[in-house]
C-alpha cells in the first residue's frame, strides 16, 4: 500500500462515496418519465419500460465510455479532462463549468429532496426545510474535511441497505399478481392532453434521463482511489452501471405490471413499495433508507468536485489554493467551496427542490456529450486496433445525450433553465480571466527562465530595521536574530509617547547592546506611518532594507486576542506601500 493509501478508496468504498448521486435517482427517475407520459393519458404509462430500456442502453454507453475515459485520463478530471486534451481550450472550460454546476445543483437538489421526504413523515419539520438541510450540508462538510475513505465508511451502511429495498421492492412487487396495498389520493381520470408520439416520447426520455446524473463521478474523481487507482475506478463504474440499470428497469416493469399513475401526496416509489410490502415497518423501513440516502447522496460532489478544482487550479484556471491538499488528503478549500456555493442555493430557493430540478440535470448532458465527443477524436487520431467500434459507440453516445439535453432544455426553458444561459458562459469567462492573469504573472515574474546572476551587496547598502516598542525579552531576541543578518542595524521607536520614549532610551544607553537606537518623530501619533514612512525615505537612498518585526505567540487559540495586533498591521502595510523585505520573528509563550 503505497503513502496515504489508507485515506483513499476501495472499489466498494467508491461505490458508496461517489455513487449514491446516480443509485438514488432511481427515487425521482422513473417518476420524471410517468409525469411526463401522463400526459398522453393513463394508457401511455405502460411506455415507461421502453423509455427506461432506452436509457438504461444510454447508461450502457456511458459506462463503457467512463471505463475508457478512467484509463486514458487517470488523474481524473472526466469530461474537463477530455475536452482539455482532445476538444481544445474552450470546450474544457465549457465542461468544468457544466460540471461545477452540476455538482453544486446535485449537494442541493440532493439534500433538498430529503429534506421534503423527511417532512413527509414529520409535518413539524416543514415549515424548517433551510435549516434541516442547511443542517444536512454542515454534517456532510465536516465528515469530507476529516477524509473521504472515513466519509465512504460512514456512506456504506445506507447504501447497502438502500440497494436491498430497492432490489426487494422490485422482486417482491413482480411476485404479487395485484397490489398489497394502495396510498395516496386518487387525482381522477387522467385524460390525455397530448398525443402519444415521438415528441412525447421524448420529453419522457430526457425527463427519465435524470436517472442518469452522477455517472461520471468516478471518472473524477480516480484520484481518490487507492492503488491500482485505475483499475478499482473501472471496477466501481461498472458496478454502479450494472446496479443502476437493474433497479431502473425493474421499476420501470414494476409500474407497468401494476399499471402505477401519479396520485396525490405520494411519489410512484413509495406507491410501489406500499404494493410490494402493504403499509406496515418495511414499508416505512424503505422509505426511510430513500430519505437518507437521497440526503447522503450529495456526498458524491464532495468526492467529485475539489479533484475537479484541484485540476483547473493546477491549470491555473481557478485560484491556486484548490489545488492544496492535507495530510489525509483532502481538498479543503474545494470542500469548503462546494459547501459555501450549495448552502447559498439553497438559501436563494428556500430548500425547494421544485426551483432546482429545471436546471438539475441539463449542465451534466453537457458534460456527457463533450466528453463523447473528445472519446471519437481520441480514437480518430490514434487509430489502434479496434479503434472503429469504439469511436461509433462514443458517437452513439454524444448523439444520445446531445439530443437528450437540446429536448430538456428546450421543454425547461421558461422554468428556469434559461439560468444556465447565464451560469455556464460566466464560470467559462471567470476561468478564462483566471487563466489570462495567471498567464500574465507568469511572464512579468519570467517563470521557468534562467535569471540574471544575483548582485552582491555592500554592507553600507543593506539595512536592517528593527522597531521597538519597550526593554523585553522581545527586543533582546529580535536584536540577537537582526545581528545574525548582513548589513547595518538600526533600532527604531516611533515618539508617540514622549516620557515613554526617554525612558526607553535611558534604558537602552544603560544597556548598551552594540545597535543604536533612533527615535523617530511622530507628529501624528501613528507606528504605522512613521514607520513606513522611514523606510521609504531609506530605499530612495537605494538601500536594501529588512525589517524585522518580532510579534508574541500566545500558547492558545483563544488567547490570541488579548496580544496587541500590531505585527500583522505593520506587516500588511510595509508590504503594500514599501519595497522592503519583511521578516516576522515568532515569540513563543509557554
Amino acid at each position: 500500500m503505497q503513502r496515504g493509501d489508507k485515506y483513499r478508496l476501495t472499489a466498494v468504498g467508491g461505490l458508496a462515496a461517489l455513487s449514491l448521486d446516480a443509485l438514488s435517482s432511481v427515487a425521482y427517475g422513473p417518476e420524471a418519465i410517468v409525469l411526463v407520459l401522463v400526459a398522453g393519458g393513463a394508457a401511455a404509462v405502460s411506455w415507461t419500460l421502453p423509455v427506461a430500456v432506452a436509457i438504461a442502453t444510454l447508461l450502457l454507453v456511458l459506462v463503457l465510455s467512463y471505463r475508457q475515459v478512467i484509463a486514458v485520463h487517470p488523474d481524473g478530471g472526466g469530461a474537463y479532462a477530455v475536452a482539455k486534451r482532445h476538444l481544445g481550450r474552450w470546450a474544457s472550460l465549457v465542461a468544468a463549468a457544466s460540471l461545477v454546476v452540476d455538482y453544486v445543483l446535485t449537494v442541493a437538489v440532493s439534500l433538498a429532496a430529503g429534506a421534503a421526504s423527511v417532512a413527509s413523515a414529520f409535518p413539524a419539520l416543514a415549515d424548517h426545510l433551510l435549516a434541516v438541510t442547511l443542517t444536512g450540508l454542515a454534517v456532510l462538510t465536516v465528515i469530507n474535511l476529516i477524509g473521504v475513505a472515513e466519509s465512504a465508511k460512514v456512506l456504506m451502511g445506507p447504501t447497502m441497505l438502500f440497494i436491498v429495498v430497492i432490489v426487494a421492492v422490485i422482486v417482491t412487487g413482480l411476485l404479487r399478481p395485484t397490489p398489497l396495498a394502495e396510498i395516496g389520493t386518487d387525482l381522477g381520470p387522467l385524460d390525455p392532453i397530448e398525443a402519444i408520439g415521438i415528441v412525447l416520447l421524448l420529453k419522457a426520455f430526457a425527463a427519465g434521463c435524470s436517472s442518469l446524473t452522477g455517472v461520471e463521478a468516478i471518472a473524477n474523481a480516480v484520484p481518490a482511489f487507492r492503488t491500482p487507482a485505475v483499475r478499482r475506478a473501472q471496477h466501481t463504474e461498472v458496478a454502479l452501471g450494472a446496479l443502476l440499470g437493474a433497479m431502473l428497469l425493474g421499476l420501470a416493469w414494476l409500474i407497468r405490471e401494476h399499471h402505477v399513475v401519479p396520485r396525490g401526496d405520494v411519489t410512484i416509489l413509495a406507491q410501489l413499495s406500499a404494493a410490494a410490502f402493504g403499509t406496515g415497518w418495511l414499508f416505512y423501513l424503505t422509505n426511510l433508507a430513500v430519505t437518507l440516502v437521497l440526503v447522503l447522496a450529495a456526498n458524491t460532489s464532495f468526492g467529485g468536485l475539489p479533484v475537479l478544482l484541484s485540476l483547473l487550479a493546477k491549470d491555473r484556471r481557478v485560484p491556486s489554493l484548490f489545488a492544496l491538499r492535507s495530510e489525509r488528503p483532502v481538498f479543503r478549500y474545494g470542500v469548503g467551496a462546494l459547501a459555501g456555493l450549495a448552502g447559498l442555493v439553497l438559501t436563494v430557493v428556500g430548500a425547494e427542490t421544485h426551483r432546482l430540478l429545471p436546471v438539475f440535470a441539463i449542465g451534466v448532458f453537457i458534460g456527457f456529450t463533450i466528453s463523447q465527443t473528445g472519446l471519437v477524436l481520441h480514437w480518430y487520431r490514434e487509430r489502434g486496433t479496434g479503434w472503429f467500434p469504439r469511436a461509433a459507440l462514443n458517437g452513439f453516445g454524444a448523439v444520445l445525450t446531445c439530443v437528450a439535453g437540446v429536448v430538456l432544455l428546450a421543454e425547461k426553458f421558461t422554468e428556469g433553465a434559461w439560468l444556465l444561459l447565464i451560469i455556464v458562459p460566466a464560470l467559462v469567462v471567470d476561468f478564462a480571466r483566471t487563466e489570462r492573469y495567471y498567464r500574465g504573472v507568469a511572464e512579468q515574474l519570467r517563470l521557468g527562465e534562467i535569471p540574471p546572476r544575483p548582485r552582491q551587496l555592500s554592507d553600507t547598502q543593506a539595512l536592517v530595521v528593527v522597531p521597538v516598542v519597550a526593554m523585553s525579552e522581545v527586543t533582546a531576541r529580535a536584536l540577537q536574530a537582526a545581528l545574525r543578518m548582513r548589513g547595518e542595524i538600526v533600532a527604531v521607536a516611533a515618539e508617540i509617547d514622549p516620557d515613554a520614549v526617554k525612558r526607553l532610551s535611558d534604558q537602552w544607553k544603560e544597556w548598551d547592546p552594540g545597535v543604536r537606537l533612533k527615535v523617530l518623530p511622530c507628529p501624528h501619533r501613528s507606528l504605522v506611518a512613521t514607520l513606513v514612512g522611514y523606510v521609504r525615505a531609506q530605499t530612495v537612498k537605494d538601500r536594501h532594507v529588512t525589517v524585522l518585526l518580532a510579534h508574541v505567540e500566545a500558547a492558545h487559540w483563544w488567547q490570541r486576542p488579548l496580544h496587541n495586533p500590531r505585527g500583522p498591521v505593520l506587516t500588511a502595510a510595509l508590504r503594500a506601500r514599501t519595497d522592503a523585505i519583511v521578516a516576522t520573528l515568532p515569540i513563543r509563550l509557554d
